[in-house]
């Protein structure tokens, strides 16, 4: 039911973008139009933006590299970079994929702004670009990503349900994304939008380039600057930086205090059978990849995009982008079944190691 719950409301959200009309009817972005119609012999590059989630090198690469192959009839490659956090070296990535003339980019942008010059660039040398997770900026051609308001929303909601009466009491600490990832801004919002009058924001942070160590020591930070018996939870935005925020509460001697987090990294739904982790959003990175892949290879093939992206969205410099915006679940103790383990993310064995068998027999994860 509360998977259910959120797809909905994760549908419902999609209303803010320019819906339906064919992806032709936006200015013809979902053709190339500068170069002919290729077969199934196609060079995909693929650029993610670091490799301290889990999540890209784990799933999104092999789930892309996968559905290319099944849709090229395995003629199809795909050459792969990883930018580490760094938007110098991901725009030299592109420069270097453009030199190799691939016939079409995905792109995560590790930095949407910096990231604009280079995919005008491989635009320019007649490279379609798909953007992937996040919005990048300049002429892209399609974009996939999730309803990434929504996904601070849902954030929110749980963080206030973990709590209770202790809302009223007490204050929390919101450790947001990094300020250049423009995902960051919208979950931000959305947790706002649902946190702001209902609980007291003690302190908040912008955590550079997302990583634990960087949460780690504002959550340490926070703790010193509120006192300990003032904390009744923490807004974390991923699970990597939950993971930085725990360790720091454990010294701390703090022990009960729900925190959120997103992406269902192995790590984070352990912390979560354990009680360690309130929650985390999983965001069902299959369909995501899947998207991407198929809208690839039909821009590389010089194919139009209308029975792919039924959606338009519009980023700081280009309008109407046609796009698929894939609904998230909310991902509890009690829906590990029915979300990662149902879709094939994890096995019961990769979570249920010795170290939490117990916890998982005691949720009855078998």
């Amino acid at each position: 039911m509360r998977r259910a719950a959120f797809a909905i409301a994760a549908g419902a959200m999609a209303v803010s973008l320019a819906a339906c009309g064919s992806a032709a009817e936006s200015g013809d972005k979902s053709d190339s139009g500068d170069s002919a119609a290729k077969g199934d012999n196609i060079k995909v590059g693929l650029l993610l933006p670091e490799n301290q989630t889990a999540r890209y090198e784990k799933l999104d690469k092999p789930l892309i590299e996968k559905k290319v192959k099944e849709l090229t009839n395995n003629k199809g490659e795909v050459v792969y970079a990883n930018a580490k956090q760094d938007a110098s070296l991901q725009n030299q990535q592109v420069d270097t994929m453009v030199t190799n003339k691939v016939d079409v980019l995905i792109v995560d942008a590790v930095d949407s702004k910096a990231i604009a010059g280079s995919v005008k660039k491989a635009k320019d040398a007649g490279i379609p670009v798909v953007a992937y997770d996040r919005l990048a900026e300049g002429p892209i051609d399609a974009y996939t990503s999730f309803d990434n308001v929504t996904v601070g929303k849902t954030q929110g909601e749980a963080l206030l349900q973990a709590l209770g009466d202790k809302a009223k009491s007490g204050q929390i600490v919101m450790m947001n994304g990094s300020s250049t990832d423009p995902n960051a801004a919208m979950f931000k919002q959305g947790a706002h939008e649902v946190l702001d009058g209902k609980v007291k924001i003690g302190r908040e942070y912008d955590t550079k380039e997302w990583k634990p160590e960087n949460a780690n020591a504002n959550m340490e930070g926070a703790i010193s600057a509120l006192g300990k018996d003032k904390i009744v939870g923490v807004y974390s935005a991923n699970d990597g930086m939950a993971g930085g925020i725990i360790t720091a509460l454990k010294a701390a001697g703090l022990k009960n205090i729900p925190v959120t987090g997103q992406d269902a990294e192995l790590a984070g739904v352990q912390r979560i059978v354990t009680g360690e982790q309130y929650m985390s959003v999983y965001k069902p990175y299959p369909q995501e990849a899947n998207v991407a892949a198929e809208m690839a290879v039909a821009l590389a093939q010089g194919k139009s995009l209308d029975s792919i992206a039924k959606d338009k969205v519009d980023s700081p410099t280009d309008k109407g982008i046609p796009s698929v915006i894939v609904p998230v679940v909310s991902l509890t103790k009690d829906n590990i079944n029915d979300t990662v383990i149902k879709d094939g993310i994890y096995t019961v064995q990769e979570i249920c190691t010795d170290r939490y068998k117990a916890a998982c027999d005691k949720i009855g994860l078998k």
